[in-house]
């Protein structure tokens, strides 16, 4: 990669501006100060900015994230704070939410550059499965699971849901996998049964736990395992 693009990248300005910090000799390149930004990088090549070394990125990045509330997936919001406010990664910006969550919604969300991948978790082909601790508002009826394994007409819609697997955990707590992702599934398919969300917070993406360990706010990144796990015949339908 040429620095003036990869200065660009990791300082989030344009080409012009870069070209105006390599004439403030601004940059150095394996400690030397450099002017011109058509030298070519290799993955060894040490780039500093006012002495700041800047990490080189070799190969795509996932991480999840254990979301609080209050903040939204997108990577650009005018008006609301976004997950990578939480990401202390370079060029954050990159990166995009696999499956996103509603800005009142917690918990599991993964991050990454690799737009193939994130594919897999989002395209309804796939039917990735995902798991959601909900809490009603209303005790559960007694009928909900048998209604949401054949499916329910959800307000607007053409089509039944596709059959969801519902777990009781106590009155008003209930564990809810679905493997479709229509927009605010979940509270929608409670309200067509009479009864409203009240908290929500997902789990699980296909094989991929939210690791307890993380607090809200915190994240880390993907194990080999959980990366590979993405696209495995046990996502499929």
């Amino acid at each position: 990669m040429r620095l003036d693009k990869f200065l660009s990248q990791q300082l989030g300005i344009s080409r012009a501006l870069v070209a105006r910090e390599l004439r403030a000799k601004r940059v150095t390149v394996d400690g030397e100060v450099v002017r011109s930004g058509a030298l070519k990088l290799t993955p060894e090549t040490e780039v500093a900015f006012d002495g700041n070394v800047l990490e080189q990125l070799n190969g795509p990045r996932y991480f999840m994230l254990n979301k609080p509330q209050g903040y939204v997936c997108s990577t650009d919001d005018p008006d609301h704070p976004t997950v990578l406010y939480f990401l202390d990664e370079p060029v954050a910006y990159k990166l995009h939410a696999a499956g996103r969550l509603d800005i009142d919604t917690t918990g599991l969300v993964l991050m990454t550059d690799d737009g193939q991948w994130s594919h897999r978790i989002t395209s309804p082909k796939h039917h990735c499965e995902k798991t959601y601790l909900v809490t009603l508002e209303q005790p559960l009826a007694a009928d909900t699971a048998q209604h949401f394994a054949e499916g329910v007409q959800l307000h607007n819609e053409k089509d039944l849901t596709r059959p969801a697997q519902l777990e009781q955990l106590d009155e008003h707590r209930v564990r809810l996998t679905i493997s479709e992702g229509r927009y605010h599934q979940v509270k929608r398919m409670f309200a067509a049964v009479g009864n409203r969300v009240v908290e929500l917070h997902r789990e699980r993406i296909g094989a991929i736990m939210l690791d307890d360990s993380l607090a809200p706010g915190e994240y880390r990144p993907l194990t080999e395992e959980e990366i590979a796990s993405v696209g495995a015949p046990h996502l499929q339908d």
